[in-house]
């Protein structure tokens, strides 16, 4: 018996060493491969899409591009939703999650973020004309969310019990939703929203409850520590040389939020 459990326990020390060991080697193995492997949902406009010629591109997709030509290798967009980036990490279909991704201490339980690269300020959206100055004003509205999200946490935790809240599975069908007056209330970025109003203006959604001012990272597995390190690293030095705030104002229309330049520093 003793013989056993000391033959166990051996096993398992080395299953443990050679785990961190593969977890380490992440870095070395997209070095090699000469890829990288990036989860990235393409239905966000201006964040992540697909252009008229059907080539992915966005604010995202950019940032993405930059990340991979630095570390010379290619990219391979792995297509994802809100709900299914972690997953996918976790499932090692890809590499690392670059698609708006905010920095949150529940999502912290399960991945790692680099230092943040982006950001982004989401609120409950309504028609200009209807009354809502509180939370208690949502009672028996009908909001529609992206399923996974942190609009989704948020409005989850905050809408009063009768109100119901319409998740769906990527931001692409939220948005047609709202557009084609199926529901009148969102919870979402503004970047989105003014996509919504230039395709049905009689929309006229305007802010009506900020949700958060939330900082987005780059999402790694736990154990890909070589890795974090050098992503941490690239965006230190291209937020210093101005390429992450040039991306994202062509892409948003907007400057970089300055809580991402002063969490890095």
């Amino acid at each position: 018996m003793l013989r056993t459990i000391k033959i166990l326990a051996a096993a398992a020390v080395i299953g443990l060493a050679s785990g961190n060991a593969f977890a380490q080697d992440t870095l070395e193995k997209i070095k090699t491969d000469g890829v990288i492997r990036i989860a990235i949902d393409l239905s966000v406009p201006p964040w992540s899409f697909k252009d008229d010629n059907l080539n992915p591109t966005g604010s995202e997709v950019e940032t993405a591009k930059l990340l991979a030509a630095d570390l010379g290798v290619k990219m391979e967009i792995v297509g994802t939703n809100g709900a299914n980036r972690i997953p996918y990490l976790m499932q090692n279909r890809a590499d690392i999650i670059m698609s708006a991704l905010s920095i949150t201490d529940e999502r912290k339980k399960t991945i790692a973020f680099s230092l943040p690269y982006s950001g982004n300020t989401t609120s409950l959206f309504a028609p200009k004309d209807m009354e809502i100055k509180s939370f208690a004003d949502l009672s028996g509205k009908r909001i529609a969310v992206t399923r996974g999200t942190t609009n989704d946490n948020d409005i989850t935790k905050n809408a009063p019990g009768d109100a119901e809240i319409i998740r769906f599975e990527d931001e692409a069908t939220t948005m047609t939703a709202v557009v084609s007056n199926q529901v009148d209330l969102v919870a979402i970025a503004q970047s989105l929203v003014t996509l919504i109003n230039q395709k049905n203006p009689a929309k006229n959604l305007e802010p009506k409850l900020e949700l958060r001012t939330a900082t987005m990272g780059v999402g790694m597995r736990k154990d890909d520590v070589a890795l974090k390190a050098w992503v941490d690293d690239w965006v230190k030095k291209n937020l210093a040389n101005g390429k992450l705030q040039q991306i994202y104002k062509q892409f948003q229309g907007t400057e970089l939020p300055p809580q991402v330049t002063a969490e890095v520093k």
